[in-house]
């Protein structure tokens, strides 16, 4: 009986080991690479809003599809970052996360610029993210 009490409680305690250990899901780590840009975004920090892109990534223009993260930024410095920092917070509303297999994922939600003495902003948005060496990283935006 001895024996097979402390089996049981081995094995309990294995399996809350395992458990403690469990990486967060894919949808976690994404929501926090996400929230990362808002972060970012409200202190002013147009690198780290930035560093959730691949260097490769393409954003939704006028006229399609154009790439590459210093496109991305550009389009930043120039619309919402004119001032060297955006005139108004940033935070994500409506976040849904859909897997596309193990490696890719695609993300909507809705942004929301607030403050700054400017009437509120908003907008939804689609991005496209795939499993880098870095963690999760949006490759397309169409915001």
């Amino acid at each position: 009986m001895r024996k097979l009490t402390a089996l049981v409680f081995a094995a309990l305690a294995f399996a809350a080991a395992a458990h403690a250990r469990r990486p967060e899901s894919a949808d976690a780590q994404i929501r926090a690479v996400l929230n990362s840009t808002a972060e970012g975004w409200n202190e002013g920090d147009l690198a780290r809003y930035l560093a959730a892109y691949t260097p490769s990534a393409t954003e939704m223009g006028p006229d399609g599809p154009r790439g590459g993260v210093e496109v991305i930024e550009r389009t930043m410095r120039n619309g919402f970052w004119k001032t060297g920092r955006p005139l108004q917070q940033l935070r994500y509303e409506h976040v849904v996360v859909r897997m596309l297999g193990r490696e890719n994922a695609l993300v909507t939600g809705q942004y929301v610029l607030t403050g700054g003495g400017r009437p509120d902003r908003t907008g939804w948005f689609t991005t496209v993210w795939t499993r880098t060496r870095r963690g999760w990283r949006m490759i397309h935006d169409h915001s």
